[in-house]
């Protein structure tokens, strides 16, 4: 019976330190930086694709779970980028949409240009 009390506590306690540890662990790899939104684009399609690549495999080796660890640091300065970015074109959309309800047709262009401008990078 002391047996598993044992193993359970031992269990829960490590996953606790696991869980604290995790938290406060330093960054590894610096990753591709992504200071605009088509650069963000380019390293979250040409890095998804490496993703894919390792995780379609049946079974990942140390060295293509390292791969993976690296591979994610890039995606995460990406998608940061494209959420700052669309966010910001969020924005830009709702001044189209109340521009184009209250017939303010200037805004409605200058505004809509602006927004397709940044979409475009995204989907053509």
């Amino acid at each position: 019976m002391k047996r598993p009390v044992f193993l359970t506590a031992s269990i829960l306690i490590l996953g606790f330190s696991t869980f604290a540890s995790a938290s406060e662990r330093p960054d590894h790899f610096k990753g591709k930086s992504a200071n605009t939104l088509k650069e963000a684009v380019i390293n979250f399609s040409e890095h998804n694709a490496k993703l894919e690549e390792i995780l379609t495999k049946k079974n990942l080796t140390p060295e293509e779970l390292y791969n993976v660890h690296q591979l994610t640091y890039t995606l995460e300065k990406a998608l940061k980028k494209i959420n700052e970015e669309f966010v910001e074109l969020a924005e830009t959309l709702e001044k189209v949409h109340v521009a184009s309800e209250t017939a303010d047709a200037e805004t409605a262009k200058n505004q809509g240009l602006r927004y397709l401008e940044t979409a475009r990078q995204v989907i053509k």
